[in-house]
């Protein structure tokens, strides 16, 4: 069994004893935390917190115990059940609530879930924000209601409809185009929520075929439901067999986006985003940002427009922030997590979707067609195991004086930046590793770069 706890929420595997996986008792103190914290920090004049969930089979049980822990910390549930992680970021600002509970384990296989908290801007708590909840927790610094100021509680399930209104009313979604397209498309949803929410995107967007796959939200996955080649062959072999002109796969939350070419060929999932913020640039001149292990492509593509390209640390609390700092029009992760804040401030599946598909209906190409105009570039991603005695940060600090004299990022790890290619090290916060992810224009020149580092970090090491 296993619980984990971090700045970014709880999560853990369903069962076990106190402390040792995701059960009702921890799941009690740490919503009671969070519902502290919020009762400090917010400035909405509401009493609301919403709570959405993926399907996942433990969903009803954790849902049970986090509403009503609320309700007895005084707070007033709106429950929007089966939502997509971005439509319970959405509710939280359309509802004017303090702040919003999702109860998902994203791409984590059927055993775990997880608690993933939002502040009233339905964005995700910062550093700061997640530490003072581990404390509160830790402490149990909470106090429960009397009788005379229970919570209330609303169910309200009309959000997948508001969140599909909301990206439909979107400038550059481009619904007569689509529909003009007659597209046909493939999905595979893991029989998640986006079985439930992207066939009605779909048929709202004007597509009339939908090849459906892994659409029933039951919680039982029929593959690892991370959205990566090695886990899609049956929606792969279904695009090979020429039924679609592409196929869209999300993970059980919905807010990465993977592609798929009409030939069944993946289209790259960090070529999501930089394929919408081609799309976006076109039309609206401005600043990107990703993270600093996703492709070099996007920085390329915002140069062609004259436009300023910017790195954050991994995460996507620390994208948000830089592309706030930076006024990025469009921005987000390799994972094929799109973040536009014509929208939101979240990766969103549902607004990559329709940017993508007016783009594909504006350049009249082929998917693998409009594939190819894109710099190509492949990541390979390592990791060197060290003993836990080794000190890791001392080894990144003398891989950085080793390459001074190229370009180097340490907000993150240590990444450097050669003329044709990067590697970007950076030290895992749970175990003794280095994780290594090199890009360069070919996968053996990826993985020679990479296997290059990795023999200076284990020469480093023995010393």
């Amino acid at each position: 069994m296993t619980l984990i706890k971090s700045i970014s929420g709880i999560r853990g595997t369903i069962g076990g004893g106190a402390g040792e996986g995701l059960n009702p008792l921890d799941i009690v103190k740490f919503t009671s935390a969070y519902a502290t914290l919020i009762r400090k920090t917010c400035t909405v004049k509401s009493n609301k917190i919403v709570v959405g969930r993926d399907a996942r089979i433990s969903g009803e049980m954790v849902k049970n115990v986090v509403v009503g822990t609320l309700m007895g910390m005084g707070w007033d549930v709106v429950d929007i059940d089966l939502a997509s992680t971005p439509t319970t970021e959405l509710a939280v600002t359309m509802e004017g609530a303090c702040g919003g509970i999702i109860l998902t384990a994203s791409h984590n296989p059927k055993q775990w879930n997880a608690l993933k908290l939002l502040n009233e801007h339905g964005e995700f708590l910062n550093a700061a924000e997640g530490n003072e909840v581990l404390r509160i927790a830790e402490a149990e610094e909470f106090d429960y209601a009397d009788v005379d100021h229970l919570g209330s509680y609303r169910k309200d399930l009309t959000y997948n409809q508001k969140h599909i209104d909301s990206v439909l009313a979107l400038d550059l979604v481009d619904v007569e185009a689509i529909k003009k397209a007659d597209f046909r498309v493939a999905i595979d949803c893991v029989n998640s929520v986006g079985g439930i929410i992207l066939p009605e995107l779909l048929e709202r967007l004007g597509v009339k075929h939908v090849e459906k796959l892994y659409c029933e939200p039951t919680g039982n996955f029929q593959h690892n439901p991370e959205p990566l080649e090695k886990n899609l062959g049956d929606i792969m072999n279904l695009m090979k067999g020429g039924k679609a002109d592409v196929a869209f796969v999300v993970d059980p939350d919905v807010d990465r986006l993977a592609m798929i070419c009409e030939n069944g060929v993946m289209y790259g999932e960090e070529y999501t985003l930089v394929t919408v913020a081609d799309y976006v640039l076109k039309h609206t001149p401005g600043n990107t940002v990703s993270n600093l292990s996703s492709t070099r492509a996007l920085r390329d593509v915002t140069r062609k427009y004259g436009m300023e390209y910017n790195a954050s640390a991994v995460g996507e609390v620390n994208v948000v922030t830089k592309m706030k700092a930076t006024n990025a029009v469009i921005g987000g992760e390799g994972n094929g997590g799109v973040i536009y804040p014509a929208s939101h401030y979240g990766r969103d599946a549902l607004v990559g979707i329709a940017l993508f598909l007016s783009h594909l209906a504006h350049e009249g190409k082929k998917v693998s067609e409009l594939r190819a105009t894109y710099p190509p570039y492949f990541i390979a991603k390592n990791r060197v195991d060290l003993t836990p005695e080794i000190d890791v940060d001392a080894i990144l600090a003398k891989v950085k004086e080793i390459y001074k004299n190229e370009e180097i990022n340490d907000i993150d790890g240590v990444k450097i930046d050669f003329a044709d290619k990067w590697v970007h090290l950076r030290k895992s916060n749970t175990e003794p590793i280095i994780r290594v992810y090199s890009e360069a224009s070919t996968m053996e020149a990826a993985e020679e770069i990479g296997q290059k580092i990795m023999d200076v970090i284990n020469e480093l090491a023995k010393k």
